[in-house]
């Protein structure tokens, strides 16, 4: 658990230098320039990830069941999964109209994908996991939307069929997740339940 809980504070701390030290950040981005501090934050955001995955996996074959997730969250939580998807695809097709409606669609995806899978998990390692990038993802996205507002930040709406694009690779992503990439990155099957 002390590697997950290792991963998790340097994954979300990379995630969250510009909520809680910006004056910090502006100094480093200032010392190392723009590719330097890049350079920086994704090798730490890479370590922690790193860090997550081995020290889920893991903790996984240990951990004590908090709560026993009714039979119906699977299912629930699988198909919860494809909006997410569609609204994660939505951070990377420019001009949608869901990301002029929510702003910052990749944070409000993991917002998503976090709760449904502590919908759908109830080992304690499940819960840390899921639980601090859920109570995580909720603190960023209320604090983009601040700045937002505060700067007049506005994000424009092109024509539909972006969104319908941003839809199509969600759902083929869901698709390929559903068929066999989860089960081959996570070792759980969503068919086999």
């Amino acid at each position: 658990m002390e590697m997950l809980l290792s991963g998790l504070l340097l994954l979300l701390g990379s995630h969250s230098v510009r909520l809680f030290a910006d004056g910090w950040r502006a100094r480093m981005l200032a010392r190392l320039g723009p590719n330097g501090w890049k350079a920086l934050y994704s090798l730490v955001s890479l370590a922690g990830l790193v860090l997550v995955v081995t020290g889920y996996a893991a903790a996984r074959q240990t951990s004590p069941l908090l709560y026993a997730p009714p039979v119906w969250t699977g299912p629930a939580a699988t198909l919860l999964m494809l909006p997410a998807l569609a609204v994660a695809a939505a951070a990377f097709v420019p001009g949608t109209r869901i990301k002029a409606a929510i702003g910052h669609p990749l944070v409000a995806a993991t917002k998503l994908w976090a709760a449904g899978h502590l919908l759908a998990n109830g080992r304690l390692v499940d819960v840390v996991l899921f639980g601090a990038i859920l109570l995580w993802a909720g603190f960023d996205f209320s604090s983009l939307r601040r700045r937002d507002r505060a700067s007049g930040t506005r994000y424009p709406a092109g024509p539909l069929w972006r969104d319908g694009v941003a839809v199509a690779l969600g759902a083929a992503l869901w698709v390929v997740m559903l068929g066999s990439a989860h089960g081959w990155l996570t070792g759980v099957d969503l068919l086999a339940k």
